[in-house]
């Protein structure tokens, strides 16, 4: 990303909408999955923090660990989040050993690699037999717009091809569905009709009525999974699955 758009996140990521709604996935998918109470846990492109900031709080007996390309993400996330270690690296080359991990997050990350094929095959490869991984992505890339270019995302996909490319790095138990379903029409609009020449990316303070309406949102979306749903439309892709047993 961006260094503005680094900024800009350490400052709205703990209240904007979309991150809890997104965080809520990973902590249900992890829970699911029964990923133990002391278990070693990696935040594979953490940003400023925030994931990291949220399974510390929810998990403090995890040893957890993140990463991140930019020197400038890995600064904010230190000052934020105690307890877990963070260092510069990048998704296409951990600094781990081989099954390192008891579960892995990589979330809106592998996007924004060049080579994400190979980004799959580290994470792949720094978990442990049995482990759980979770990666979320954007969707359809023909609701590409300015939000991509100041994020500098790469490329959005679609489901099959996401769930493919898990599986044709090792993963099995591949389970994804979409969200940001019901907002998937303001978004369409916002980003494909009234647009601006100013726009930068999305990921800014909204008024308390909008925050109020789309947290709305995302709890009828989170209803509709708890109840065994899934979400075959909206703008991002949640993923999980699980390296074989050894």
């Amino acid at each position: 990303m961006n260094t503005d758009e680094y900024i800009k996140l350490a400052e709205v990521e703990d209240r904007m909408w979309y991150f809890p709604a997104m965080h809520w996935y990973v902590q249900r998918a992890f829970r699911r999955a029964g990923v133990a109470a002391d278990a070693h846990v990696l935040d594979a492109g953490c940003g400023t923090g925030g994931l990291s900031l949220r399974l510390r709080a929810a998990q403090p007996g995890w040893k957890m660990e993140a990463i991140d390309f930019s020197p400038l993400a890995v600064e904010l996330a230190q000052r934020r989040v105690p307890g877990v270690h963070f260092q510069e690296a990048s998704v296409t080359a951990l600094p781990f050993p081989d099954a390192s991990f008891d579960a892995v997050a990589c979330v809106d990350v592998i996007s924004q690699v060049d080579d994400d094929r190979g980004a799959l095959a580290e994470l792949f490869r720094v978990l442990k037999p049995g482990g759980h991984f979770v990666t979320n992505v954007p969707a359809y890339m023909w609701l590409w717009s300015y939000h991509d270019v100041s994020c500098q995302t790469k490329r959005r996909y679609v489901r099959p091809q996401l769930q493919g490319l898990m599986e044709a790095a090792g993963f099995t138990h591949v389970a994804a569905t979409h969200w940001n379903a019901l907002t998937l029409p303001l978004l369409m609009v916002k980003r494909k009709i009234l647009r601006t020449p100013e726009d930068t990316s999305d990921v800014k303070p909204y008024p308390a009525a909008l925050e109020a309406m789309f947290n709305g949102l995302m709890g009828i979306e989170h209803a509709w999974v708890r109840a065994g749903g899934r979400w075959s439309w909206g703008s991002s892709i949640f993923a999980s699955a699980r390296k074989p047993s050894a």
